[in-house]
């Protein structure tokens, strides 16, 4: 099966994109699947090449994926004329903008090739996290509180009640959040979080213990992985940001499976899948939630697709489940191209 990869891109999750790409290489069956993998400098340029490898953006070819549903698939320059690639299936290794919010969905239901994850309208309800809320909301799940601070628009800081989170609406792995104790911090939060998205939301921080759910699977169809659980000393979790991730945080731990009851762990799964299926997600998603103290699971976001690198969440509780990357790998090209588990 020929699968185009891509990875990279030009958001500012570009580097987590790469470390991805190189997990999904180590556990990727060379004996079932001729792997084709796409390059997206942070510039924007699209490049053939042979893997997410150090050096990969200066050995590539151009190419791009064709919009046209006669060739399905890419198109790459070389010796001075487009070859034609056909593709079976591609894989968008892509975090944040032009990767998880329904931009690069577009082009590949353009070009008529099965894709894995969410489609396009689930992609960019996902990542509006505003919008996420307000949907979530309306089918009866716990939401934080929230205000949108739109482009050119100022909020007056005497009308919230702090502790706040301020966040780019439309980002990813915590660049520009900011966590506001008071009045005068608002101003200089909402300009950071504005860094990456002109649209900034404001959330009333929710008192409770952060855990997540990885969900495989398309409508009535769905698995879920071990619940974890974030245990932060200070701020706000953030390892993406980290110098050196692969080490840890210096602010949070990560366990897997959550030290909490089973039923607790049962009424995460199930609140997990039931945002899944309200946001309309398919193949993939990371379902990030809040527990308190009286056992109510509240939304926090969701990632449709999340990072796959050694020290991630997705694959780390699909693991502590008994499925390894290389069988999360084979359960996604199945629902892609049959809709079916397998």
């Amino acid at each position: 099966m020929r699968i185009g990869i891509i990875f990279g891109g030009n958001s500012e999750e570009h580097p987590v994109s790469v470390k991805s790409a190189r997990e999904i290489a180590k556990n990727l069956d060379t004996d079932k699947y001729e792997p084709f993998w796409i390059g997206i400098t942070q510039g924007g340029a699209w490049l053939l090449c042979d893997g997410p490898d150090t050096g990969w953006e200066d050995d590539g070819r151009p190419v791009v994926l064709s919009p046209d549903r006669t060739v399905r698939g890419l198109l790459a320059l070389g010796h001075g004329k487009f070859e034609a690639i056909s593709l079976d299936l591609v894989l968008p290794v892509l975090h944040g903008k032009l990767g998880e919010d329904g931009a690069v969905q577009g082009l590949l239901e353009l070009s008529g090739i099965p894709y894995v994850g969410c489609d396009i309208q689930s992609s960019a309800l996902c990542m509006d996290k505003s919008l996420a809320y307000v949907v979530t909301s309306a089918a009866g799940i716990p939401t934080p509180r929230f205000w949108t601070v739109p482009a050119n628009e100022s909020v007056d800081p005497g009308s919230l009640t702090y502790p706040v989170y301020v966040k780019p609406a439309r980002s990813g792995s915590s660049f520009g959040v900011s966590k506001v104790t008071r009045e005068e911090e608002l101003a200089d939060a909402v300009e950071t979080a504005r860094q990456y998205d002109s649209k900034v939301l404001i959330e009333e921080a929710v008192v409770g213990t952060e855990v997540g759910c990885a969900v495989l699977g398309n409508e009535l169809e769905l698995i879920t992985g071990e619940v974890d659980q974030i245990t932060l000393s200070h701020g706000f979790f953030k390892i993406h940001q980290e110098d050196n991730p692969e080490s840890g945080s210096e602010n949070s731990t990560i366990t897997v499976p959550a030290d909490i009851p089973e039923e607790t762990r049962a009424l995460v799964q199930e609140t997990a899948k039931a945002i899944y299926r309200t946001l309309g997600c398919s193949g993939l998603a990371r379902v990030d939630l809040f527990l308190t103290e009286d056992g109510t699971v509240i939304l926090n976001e969701v990632n449709t697709f999340p990072g796959m690198t050694s020290y991630s969440r997705y694959p780390r509780m699909m693991a502590a489940a008994g499925m390894p990357l290389a069988e999360v790998i084979d359960r996604l090209v199945s629902l892609s191209l049959t809709g079916k588990l397998r």
